[in-house]
């Protein structure tokens, strides 16, 4: 059993912090060939998160700790829907249909959310807005 605790979350935003990209991903699934891909996603001030889709499968995320905005866009990349994720203000998490444009965006430092979808991305056709446009 794997306990996500205080001292987790510390841990993988530590790792964002002194990453180029800001982030830093601890992944539950054993493999990347496993089926679902379950990981916490710590996201820092300034990470490029590209907007993005995934053509057969859903995602969801839960915000543990911080402020995340989640953004969801049309095909000709105007906003459909925004949110921000924050557990003091009672918005938890976003789960995300498949063929979704969308992308994340931390708002504070030390932001972690736990992340679920289908496998890995790529695996489905995944693409990035700005290569697709």
């Amino acid at each position: 059993m794997k306990i996500i605790e205080k001292s987790l979350l510390e841990k993988v935003s530590s790792e964002a912090k002194k990453s180029p990209r800001l982030r830093m991903n601890y992944n539950f699934h054993q493999s990347l060939d496993d089926k679902c891909h379950r990981m916490l996603n710590a996201v820092e001030p300034g990470s490029e998160v590209p907007i993005h889709r995934h053509p057969t499968k859903d995602e969801s995320f839960v915000v543990l700790r911080g402020k995340v905005r989640v953004t969801t866009y049309n095909d000709d990349g105007s906003m459909l829907e925004s949110v921000v994720l924050c557990q003091e203000d009672g918005r938890y998490g976003v789960d995300i249909s498949k063929n979704v444009w969308h992308n994340l965006e931390s708002l504070e430092s030390g932001a972690v959310i736990f992340e679920c979808k289908d496998g890995k991305y790529g695996s489905d056709g995944s693409e990035n807005f700005e290569e697709k446009y």
